[in-house]
């Protein structure tokens, strides 16, 4: 009977890892699959540099193929996928806050030149602002990067 115990108990810890696995190999998907929208193939990722949160964002650092070698920051999750030159953040936590200046400038760059007219400019400048307010959270909070 203790057996049994000790196998439920330790059953849903193996499916939360598997899922987490599984959620990370789509986020890596989808951010190739990005990049490769862009006209950016990638080539390397650099594993120790990339973070997980699961199931809100993953941060990766990857190089792109030749001829244009470049280092990226790349983003996807619960939120718009997106891509800067790693020049501009040294760390995934840099990162974030990045893209979180960045999409508050998106935003109101939309509702300036009239766009958010258009419903769908709207809730996507709104989407923008909302993710940018969730990622400048988490670079704040220092339980994520202990």
């Amino acid at each position: 009977m203790a057996d049994e115990v000790v196998e439920q108990v330790a059953e849903p810890a193996v499916d939360q890892e598997v899922l987490r696995q599984q959620w990370v190999k789509t986020q890596f998907q989808k951010a190739n699959r990005f990049l490769a929208e862009k006209g950016v193939i990638p080539n390397k990722v650099f594993a120790d540099d990339s973070r997980y949160l699961a199931p809100y964002l993953a941060i990766w650092k990857m190089d792109s193929k030749q001829p244009t070698k470049q280092t990226f920051w790349v983003m996807s999750g619960d939120l718009p996928s997106d891509y800067v030159d790693v020049k501009v953040a040294k760390t995934a936590r840099d990162a974030l806050r990045h893209f979180s200046m960045m999409w508050q400038l998106k935003a109101e760059n939309l509702h300036k030149s009239g766009a958010t007219r258009d419903a769908t400019q709207l809730k996507f400048a709104n989407l923008l602002v909302s993710r940018a307010e969730s990622l400048y959270k988490m670079h704040e909070d220092e339980k994520l990067w202990s």
